[in-house]
């Protein structure tokens, strides 16, 4: 095993008693991607070892059908694809997931995206399977007795159906496969499309919990609304605002809540704060305690972990 990944699920096991407070809940954006490269196995194992409630991945489709954790469409921004693959860019001169296999994403290494963060030059990762960050949550669900969930997102599902890939079929059978079925089950299904959580729950027979992601774009403002509330609380059982929109509109939180919707804005970061704020705990204190969110994105998963802790 890689000694990264050695070191950092021994980690994990010994943080077996860290648990985050069960109302307010940490999901770990792409891992904890403020501290390694995004959507690796590292960043989720680290996320894991520092408390995280849900482990999130944003998910893509591969040429031959498999589910991988990956942010955007393209693979160039984080890896070395233009290297190893230097003729396999379409006319646009971008490397789409979809183009390549598996077996090919994984000759890829991981690079990180910011160079704020994790040193880019370091080239110790790969890009993840979704199979792949399954096992590692329930095997340090088990070895560490946690119940740490997953966050999936349907990222660009029109894109992937357009391609000719059963996107959400793909995600519902992979879900059934490791037991993460019914009403309880320790998963949210994310997406920003109303028409894929609706697919999902009415001609899929979704039954797992279903958040609708919320833009800043001004495209999806009439979600935020008190009819799009009422719209979304039938199929869905939260929302995933940009937090700038309960900043614009604090009662946001308060109307999603009388709909039995969980609230969970995305995305606090260490290394971007708004300037309103002093830091990213100054910040997390006045949602998780004048706004009462009910968890949130994050990409330093320990800051939110502590600032959780000190509220309590």
């Amino acid at each position: 095993m890689n000694r990264v990944y050695s070191v950092l699920i021994t980690l994990a096991v010994s943080s077996a008693c860290v648990l985050a407070n069960a109302d307010k809940v940490i999901i770990a954006h792409r891992g904890a991607s403020g501290y390694l490269p995004e959507h690796t196995l590292a960043a989720y194992a680290m996320a894991y070892a520092m408390g995280a409630d849900y482990l999130e991945p944003d998910l893509a489709v591969t040429k031959d059908g498999i589910l991988i954790c990956l942010h955007d469409m393209t693979l160039e921004a984080t890896t070395d694809v233009a290297t190893v693959f230097p003729d396999r860019a379409r006319e646009n001169g971008r490397w789409y997931a979809v183009d390549f296999t598996l077996a090919e994403i994984k000759q890829l290494t991981v690079v990180e995206r910011s160079s704020r963060r994790f040193p880019q030059e370091t080239r110790l990762f790969q890009i993840a399977t979704l199979e792949e960050l399954i096992q590692l949550t329930q095997g340090l669900n088990a070895t560490t007795g946690r119940d740490v969930g997953i966050y999936p997102e349907l990222k660009d599902p029109i894109f992937y159906e357009r391609a000719g890939h059963a996107f959400s079929e793909l995600l519902l059978e992979m879900l059934a496969k490791y037991g993460y079925t019914g009403p309880d089950a320790n998963v949210y299904i994310q997406c920003f499309v109303p028409a894929t959580l609706k697919r999902l729950r009415d001609e899929l027979g979704a039954d797992q919990p279903l958040v609708q992601l919320i833009s800043d774009r001004s495209m999806q403002d009439a979600l935020v609304t008190d009819e799009g509330l009422d719209e979304i609380a039938a199929y869905a059982q939260g929302i995933g605002p940009h937090k700038s929109r309960i900043e614009a509109d604090p009662t946001l939180v308060e109307r999603a809540h009388a709909r039995g919707l969980v609230v969970h804005p995305y995305t606090f970061r260490a290394d971007v704060v708004p300037d309103k704020y002093a830091s990213m705990e100054d910040e997390l204190r006045v949602f998780l305690s004048e706004y009462n969110i009910d968890g949130g994105f994050v990409d330093h998963t320990d800051i939110m972990k502590r600032v959780i802790d000190e509220l309590e």
